[in-house]
């Protein structure tokens, strides 16, 4: 049921909208939360709920006399305005040959080995890939499909001894707001973890200090005829301002734990610009003082242009787990020692973004971050193993069992 369970959820379009006030973001990912809602009732699960905002949350009971940690598994339901999710056309490659993957002959449109030189190592698997013209969805619908199909198997399989287990599905991830609305007491996990990584046997546990800087720029367009000594070019400040930032912590010249200054948005004119950055890094003090260039930086702006000419406003996003796992870092021996035992090599990395799990740890639920199997998220390069998505359900298993042992 894993891939005809994946399948189904990837057709259903479930795009969030960051321009959208309400919760979830937009309507249609109701349409996927009404099918995960039966497919828990199906499965057997108990006490299964949704609010009105979107959040499904549900339980599996215990079936061991002695205490043992309750435990949750957390994916989100939308996916990324980055590219279109709507008439989503999945194919399975049965049996890779390790080569080229043509997803689109209309417009040729290829998946090569060249490009994403991680392919050849799925050499004789299952890939579900995209027919070119939408993304996939693997993020996060394999982890609802990947959830899912551990429950349904601990169901079935009473003889595997587990403690209380809870899952939950949240909206609005992509866009920054899975866990705003979050019902952690009433979850009740005592920890818990997203399934919302990347290739098999990634396991996260730090993820970027985050924050975004709103920049307006007011300038003074007078006719360019007479506009010497009177013109403030408001665009060009904009550029300059750009310039002022280390060209070299930009997202396209740093990896693993460097930070980075992104600009996102730019649009304007002579008289009037706005600019959207996002500002990140891993460590506390580096991001501290990535904020601080950005004030020095419109503080002299504003000193050489005039005072109000920049006006910026920075504001805190989501901040690096590790401080909040670190005190319980069982969590991710027990993540770590369940990989092991279902025959997968742990990669144990620094997210280079964002999860529910980040806030979530920050509201008191410890949540590391557990692989889904899925390559190239959010465009039409998107492919998972059906493999990997097998091993990821049988982590999950793992790892609730695991937790009847400490």
């Amino acid at each position: 049921m894993l891939v005809e369970r994946f399948l189904k959820y990837v057709k259903i379009d479930t795009q969030s909208n960051e321009e959208s006030t309400t919760c979830p973001s937009t309507e249609k990912q109701f349409d996927l939360a009404k099918v995960i809602i039966e497919d828990l009732k199906e499965i057997g699960m108990s006490d299964v709920s949704m609010d009105e905002n979107g959040y499904i949350m549900a339980t599996l009971p215990s079936n061991v006399d002695k205490e043992v940690p309750t435990v949750g598994f957390i994916a989100h339901m939308d996916t990324a305005p980055d590219y279109s999710g709507k008439d989503v056309k999945p194919r399975i490659v049965e049996n890779y040959d390790g080569g080229e993957i043509v997803l689109n002959e209309a417009d040729n449109t290829v998946m090569s080995p060249v490009d994403f030189p991680e392919l050849p190592n799925y050499k004789g698997q299952d890939l579900i890939v995209t027919d070119g013209t939408t993304l996939l969805g693997a993020d996060n619908k394999a982890g609802i499909a990947e959830i899912l199909e551990a429950m349904d198997y601990l169901v079935k399989h009473p003889e595997i001894k587990h403690g209380e287990i809870k899952v939950g599905f949240t909206p609005d991830e992509e866009i920054g707001r899975g866990a705003n609305l979050f019902n952690v007491e009433k979850f009740g996990a005592k920890y818990a973890y997203t399934i919302d990584g990347g290739e098999i046997g990634e396991l996260e546990y730090e993820n970027f200090n985050a924050a975004t800087a709103t920049i307006k720029i007011n300038g003074r367009n007078i006719h360019p005829g007479t506009a010497k000594n009177k013109m403030v070019n408001s665009a060009l400040i904009g550029m300059e301002l750009n310039a002022m930032l280390p060209s070299d912590q930009r997202p396209e010249h740093t990896e693993k734990y460097e930070g980075f200054f992104l600009l996102i948005n730019m649009s304007g004119t002579v008289e009037n610009t706005s600019m959207t950055y996002i500002i990140r890094d891993h460590d506390k003090e580096k991001f501290a003082v990535k904020k601080e260039l950005m004030g020095d930086v419109a503080e002299y702006l504003n000193k050489k242009y005039g005072a109000g000419c920049v006006e910026l406003e920075i504001k805190d996003s989501y901040f690096n787990m590790r401080e909040k796992i670190e005190p319980v870092m069982e969590v991710v021996e027990i993540a770590k020692k369940s990989m092991e035992e279902a025959g997968v090599t742990p990669i144990i990395k620094p997210i280079r973004g964002g999860t529910d799990g980040a806030r979530l740890s920050y509201m008191g639920l410890p949540c590391p971050n557990i692989f889904t199997g899925g390559h190239n998220f959010h465009g039409k390069f998107e492919y998972i193993p059906v493999q990997s998505m097998k091993k990821s359900v049988e982590v999950i298993v793992k790892v609730v069992e695991n937790y009847t042992k400490i």
